[in-house]
């Protein structure tokens, strides 16, 4: 039996990251970095005529009616990247339409999220990290009152999938009465946030699939943090191992030490295992979907938590550069901070998980 991905999968990791890496070199990053809007509209347009804006949406909308694991292989390759695009909180927020959504509401809004001509956005957090369906307190009525945090690329988009009491989902435009926006400086500043108020705002309930759609959409957003927080390990790993390489110390490599060596070694043996972690997450969702729930709380958690740890040994492995604004590894270092964080921290999916598996 072959466990790898498929050719097809294999290709469209090569073509999103051939695509990224001449479209958005690291010079284009770090201006992107460095500006104070942080997005590039051309960039993701062309992602967008790739077909990644609309991956796994139904075809009949101008979806490709993939699967999700082709989704998060998508987002390890940006993860890998910085890739500075609202490609994570797009996705989940066309996913909650094609799910969630009435015949209506999808023929009018799908058609626009798959070709890349609408940004849409989920607004889920609340203020002390309430990110899951349980914790949304927003009363949902036509109208609604109340802010949602860590908004990702707030400023930008143009529909808002809102996180209501009772674990429910509504649909808000960007130019709908009431709708008030701020940005929020973050250190991660290839995905920009906001804050989203709303004072009494119209608003249009996502009423079909009920609390099974709201809490699969959960399950996916966290298996693509997990995707996007191995591409970036992976990167840092790459990134450490040439810089060991090239970089010369009392007239040699720094790879030939001995500490250094099994510091790189212990770095590619915590995140490659994870690997299976994601990619067996992302098939229980479309295939095992008993199982789905708890692997998606486990990826989360430990490969966020991996992430991170990497991003420490690398800027170490890169001695006194690792630690400047000139240095690259602050870019993947920052990432993982977002990824640790977005739709909760490895704390509370560790617990669900073991919740969930009756411990």
């Amino acid at each position: 039996m072959d466990f790898d991905l498929t050719e097809e999968q294999q290709l469209l990791q090569e073509t999103v990251a051939q695509f990224i890496e001449n479209e958005c070199p690291l010079a284009r990053l770090r201006e992107l970095y460095d500006d104070e809007v942080g997005f590039d509209s051309v960039l993701w347009k062309g992602l967008a005529e790739l077909g990644v804006a609309g991956i796994t949406l139904p075809g009949e909308y101008g979806g490709s009616e993939l699967e999700i694991l082709d989704l998060a292989v998508v987002a390890e390759t940006l993860g890998s990247l910085a890739a500075p695009v609202p490609f994570l909180s797009h996705s989940l927020a066309g996913l909650a339409i094609a799910s969630a959504g009435s015949a209506d509401q999808k023929s009018r809004w799908l058609p626009g999220i798959a070709g890349g001509e609408t940004l849409a956005t989920v607004a889920l957090a609340e203020g002390g990290g309430g990110w899951m369906p349980d914790q949304w307190t927003i009363e949902s009525a036509a109208t609604i009152s109340g802010a949602k945090e860590i908004v990702e690329f707030g400023e930008h988009a143009d529909l808002f999938i809102v996180g209501l009491a009772g674990g429910r989902l509504g649909v808000v435009e960007r130019n709908a009465t009431g709708v008030e926006i701020q940005r929020v400086e973050s250190a991660d500043r290839t995905r920009r946030i906001a804050r989203v108020a709303f004072d009494s705002t119209p608003v249009e309930l996502l009423e079909e699939g009920g609390d099974a759609a709201v809490a699969r959409l959960c399950d996916i957003g966290l298996v693509l943090v997990s995707a996007d927080a191995f591409g970036g390990a992976s990167k840092l790993v790459d990134m450490s191992v040439e810089y060991a390489k090239n970089r010369e110390q009392f007239g040699v490599t720094i790879g030939h030490f001995q500490a250094l060596k099994h510091q790189l070694a212990n770095m590619a043996v915590e995140i490659e295992p994870t690997r299976a972690l994601y990619w067996y997450a992302a098939h229980a969702l479309d295939h095992i979907p008993a199982e789905a729930p708890r692997t998606a709380a486990i990826a989360k958690s430990h490969i966020t938590d991996r992430y991170q740890q990497i991003a420490r040994d690398a800027t170490e492995a890169h001695g006194g550069i690792g630690y400047t604004w000139e240095g690259d590894t602050q870019i993947w270092f920052k990432r993982a901070m977002f990824d640790r964080v977005f739709l909760g921290t490895p704390r509370l999916h560790r617990n669900r998980a073991a919740d969930m598996a009756g411990w």
